[in-house]
């Protein structure tokens, strides 16, 4: 049996992240009560609602780890699925304060609009450069709080999803658990 590419990478994530789907998720259900932190608190809302931003993402390989062996200083991604087609899917997410009024807040807003597509992007050349996967067999999406990325993911091949602050905060407030 031929072991190609894709299926090394598949293999070292279940060495680098044993953790079961079900571990995964009471650990993202246990960051929806106690969310000390905004931008967990967005990515435990994707996680747990995963299909409905990203239907075709079948599989959590990796979660906040680097892709590549170690080397954190290369980036870390935020997400790594296997896709229902045999493909990777690499998500980025950003937590953005539309709230926040002000030059200074429009600015940082639009620091982190392009941080979040420029990170995604980096990583799926290193992905493919480092694991010697094709281009095309690697997906990416972009997920934050700002409706005003929707459409930038557009020209660069990113899928772009997002969730207002109000939604996130809403259904962290009635979120049961076994829903």
């Amino acid at each position: 049996m031929i072991i190609n590419d894709l299926d090394k990478f598949v293999s070292y994530c279940k060495r680098i992240q044993p953790q079961t789907q079900e571990d995964i998720k009471k650990f993202f259900e246990g960051v929806i009560f106690f969310p000390y932190d905004k931008e967990l608190l967005l990515q435990a809302y994707l996680f747990l609602n995963l299909k409905k931003f990203f239907p075709s993402c079948s599989e959590l390989l990796l979660f906040e780890k680097s892709p590549i062996a170690d080397y954190t200083d290369l980036g870390k991604c935020d997400f790594v699925y296997l896709t229902n087609r045999g493909n990777l899917f690499l998500i980025e997410t950003k937590f953005i304060d539309t709230e926040a009024t002000g030059a200074t807040e429009r600015k940082r807003r639009n620091k982190h609009r392009n941080k979040v597509f420029e990170q995604v992007i980096t990583l799926k050349g290193r992905f493919s450069e480092y694991w010697h996967i094709k281009p095309e067999q690697l997906e990416c999406g972009v997920f934050t709080t700002d409706p005003e990325v929707d459409w930038r993911g557009n020209g660069v091949n990113v899928i772009t999803k997002s969730v207002t602050i109000e939604h996130l905060e809403e259904w962290r407030k009635n979120y049961q658990i076994n829903n």
